[in-house]
């Protein structure tokens, strides 16, 4: 058989397996405007009357998570965290900003790319390119990011995501979540910031309506007390020092969670009842301890610790295989039962 026959085959083989495996699900394919989007697309769609037209910006407050690097092929972990928080807010918008996605680009159906046709298939995941220079204008972020020399800046990938998140919930409110973070339960405030321990204010996971003061405020100060030579200092440093300014650090033992003003400020629970220096945990075997997370409303994972790049595996019985088999069941079936 001829070399582009056999790829034929191939390729029509794969949209095959992609589409009866949605269609058992009850997922509807969603068409190519979804992930990527071009001036052109838009003009033949305002002219065709009833064609659905995607935006390439988010419309809105909702849940959002981003790439700051140019990968497309995301692994296991990236597709729970997202497919769980679709799961977990039906009702709201789920937006992926990526930076390797621009206007025109175009993705071969093939598994290299299965995470983001996952996605894509969910009814209320939009994946958007991320573009850093749209983002922050009209910011405090604005000047610093025009001025910034990446190739200088050893933790720019870092900062920049740092400084997405806030950009994003002060244009459009919501909640933000790292990529490593998985929803259980729906957070029940507005207007949060997450302790990550008693003294320490996480920027993995962070909650405010548009247009924020707190948010605004945070930019200032993104700018004011920039180094790019220390990796935490525009992340949790920077809502630490804050909440700091603010009202300082709640004694979560006797408070529960406590109020920064008119911010939530959530006890560590909430999102690290296995904190850092535990992380191995999520892939240890699962003992059926439940109390241990019924408290929690997304559990974050610690995956820049995982140097040793654990993976959750079929059969394991581990925390880490529960999780996924509860809160993101696709993802599961796709990339580890599969």
């Amino acid at each position: 058989m001829k070399q582009w026959i056999k790829s034929l085959v191939l390729v029509l083989a794969i949209a095959m397996c992609f589409f009866i495996y949605w269609a058992r699900l009850g997922f509807t394919f969603t068409s190519f405007e979804k992930i990527a989007y071009s001036p052109s697309r838009q003009s033949q769609a305002n002219a065709s009357a009833g064609h659905a037209v995607y935006p390439i910006i988010p419309q809105g407050p909702g849940i959002f998570f981003i790439e700051t690097t140019d990968r497309l092929t995301l692994p296991s972990l990236v597709a729970c965290s997202i497919e769980s928080a679709a799961r977990t807010y039906p009702d709201r918008h789920v937006y992926f900003l990526m930076k390797g996605l621009d206007h025109n680009t175009c993705l071969p159906l093939n598994s290299e790319y299965r995470a983001i046709f996952l996605l894509a298939s969910m009814k209320n995941v939009n994946i958007l390119p991320l573009r850093f220079e749209e983002l922050f204008r009209d910011t405090p972020l604005e000047d610093w990011y025009l001025k910034a020399n990446p190739l200088m800046q050893f933790y720019w990938t870092h900062h920049v995501s740092d400084a997405c998140r806030e950009a994003l919930l002060w244009k459009y409110g919501g909640i933000y979540m790292d990529t490593d973070v998985i929803s259980i339960k729906p957070i029940p405030v507005d207007d949060f910031l997450a302790a990550e321990s008693l003294t320490i204010c996480s920027s993995a996971v962070l909650g405010f309506r548009q247009h924020h003061p707190f948010v605004w405020d945070c930019m200032k100060d993104f700018v004011e007390n920039y180094d790019g030579t220390r990796w935490g200092q525009q992340g949790p440093l920077l809502f630490t020092r804050m909440a700091a300014k603010v009202c300082g650090m709640p004694d979560f033992e006797q408070e529960g969670d406590g109020m920064c003003h008119n911010v939530h400020y959530l006890q560590p629970k909430r999102f690290y009842p296995i904190p850092y220096n535990k992380w191995e945990e999520y892939y240890q075997i699962w003992t059926g301890n439940n109390d241990l997370f019924k408290d929690s409303y997304a559990l974050h994972f610690w995956n820049h610790m995982n140097t040793e790049h654990k993976k959750v595996i079929p059969g394991s019985n581990t925390v880490a295989e529960h999780l996924f088999m509860k809160y993101c069941p696709l993802t599961y079936d796709i990339f580890v039962y599969s």
